[in-house]
């Protein structure tokens, strides 16, 4: 009796794991329209000289990729587009370490001095990695 009752808990948990992780189609309609050469050209130029200061709006990228689609962008592409923009801005305007803003010996001694706890990762401006690698103790 114990066999069958430990038996089916480990059934149930390995459906479980299978279902929740099995892939999900992105969409369920019908393909998109390929878009035509002219149009991604016009895009290509809007966003060169959208960029000629240095930098790109939110607003000048919602613009340039409704153009390009040719209709009103969804949601999940408004995120996107957000996301993307924010992505952009960092690695032009202030990149962690790629600016030399920061020190990378002093980022070598901090991991090496109290490297588990992740305070370089702080230091780097990976704030993110930093709690995780503080919380886990270094991955642990």
């Amino acid at each position: 009796m114990r066999l069958v009752k430990r038996l089916s808990i480990v059934l149930f948990f390995a459906g479980s794991f299978v279902v929740l992780t099995s892939a999900v189609p992105a969409s369920k309609g019908p393909h998109p329209k390929p878009i035509p050469a002219e149009r991604i050209k016009a895009a290509g130029d809007a966003l060169t000289l959208a960029g000629k200061d240095g930098s790109v709006t939110y607003q000048e990228l919602k613009t340039i990729a409704t153009d390009l689609k040719g209709e009103k962008l969804s949601l999940k592409e408004k995120i996107g587009l957000k996301i993307f923009g924010k992505k952009i801005r960092s690695k032009s305007n202030g990149a962690p370490y790629g600016d030399g803003s920061k020190s990378q010996l002093v980022a070598l001694l901090l991991c090496i001095a109290i490297g588990t706890l992740g305070i370089h990762r702080f230091y780097l401006g990976y704030t993110w990695q930093g709690v995780v690698q503080l919380l886990t103790l270094g991955g642990c």
